[in-house]
């Protein structure tokens, strides 16, 4: 994850912010994945996934006939998604250390583009990475219902329900934390942290009872339980808390964390903007150097 690429003014300083938003967005999504940075990272968090679909696609859940890689690449998806909250988060306090966000910030309406743009860039960059797991893994994995509609329905619904909850709430701890490697690190480490304990590739009944309290109040918990409900069959649901789905519980508590993002993140970015000066820039660069 890397910070955007500066974007040139001139005609594109002509758009609305929604257009200008989207389109700088769209450079830097282009500019991110065609660098050899970019490259590099795609293909080694995308192997690794693929690998163990691949190790794991002859092996069956327990008691079931199903593949087990089916049940894998749900969990696999969902945490693609949640790691928008992590790379949201990043590139908004990279730009933020190197003067990006105080640019945007003393354009007109620039901080909606730039909120727009930065959202853009995450939207892009989780989907591509979606795919790049997705397609292949619907051939290495046998069973997956790849001609069903409430496949596709169900993963495009759970996908923008996943991102309306995760990308807020990468704003909202973007505007909190202030050094990019800080959600580098703990971020990420957080993130694969919460997707051991979320039920993602394991059953969440083998954990204490306080923590499946804890954790169905996450959003990570029912990506993957929603996840599973349109790969999987029908009959698989007895495995989860409850013996089903609970498809309006996952959905109302996606919402909701969506809504808790939309409301405070915003205002956390405001805040966090006004203070933001041409010193405050120069001093963390300073930072920065020292650090090198």
């Amino acid at each position: 994850m890397s910070a955007s690429p500066r974007v040139p003014a001139g005609p594109l300083s002509r758009l609305s912010p929604l257009r200008l938003g989207l389109t700088r967005g769209w450079i830097a999504f282009r500019s991110m994945i065609a660098s050899r940075e970019g490259i590099t990272q795609n293909l080694i968090w995308n192997l690794i996934p693929l690998g163990a679909l691949v190790l794991y696609r002859d092996t069956t859940l327990p008691g079931t006939d199903i593949s087990f890689g089916v049940g894998l690449l749900p969990g696999i998806l969902a945490l693609g998604i949640t790691f928008s909250v992590t790379g949201t988060a990043y590139y908004l306090t990279s730009e933020r250390e190197d003067g990006t966000l105080l640019r945007a910030k003393a354009l007109p309406r620039g901080m909606t583009s730039y909120v727009v743009g930065l959202s853009a860039v995450a939207v892009l960059d989780t989907v591509a990475s979606m795919l790049m797991v997705l397609l292949p893994g619907m051939f290495i994995v046998p069973g997956v219902p790849v001609g069903s509609p409430v496949l596709w329905l169900g993963l495009v619904g759970y996908l923008l329900l996943g991102l309306l909850a995760c990308l807020p709430l990468g704003i909202l701890i973007g505007s909190l934390v202030k050094s990019p490697r800080t959600v580098g690190g703990l971020g990420f480490f957080g993130t694969m942290g919460l997707s051991i304990i979320s039920g993602l590739f394991f059953p969440l009944q083998a954990l204490w009872g306080w923590v499946q309290v804890l954790v169905q109040m996450l959003p990570l918990y029912w990506l993957g339980v929603g996840m599973r409900s349109v790969f999987l069959p029908a009959e698989a649901a007895a495995m989860e808390i409850g013996g089903s789905w609970r498809t309006l519980t996952g959905v109302g508590v996606l919402a909701a964390w969506g809504v808790i993002g939309l409301a405070f993140g915003p205002v956390l970015l405001r805040r966090m903007a006004r203070r933001e000066s041409g010193s405050t820039v120069e001093a963390r660069r300073q930072q920065a150097l020292q650090r090198i």
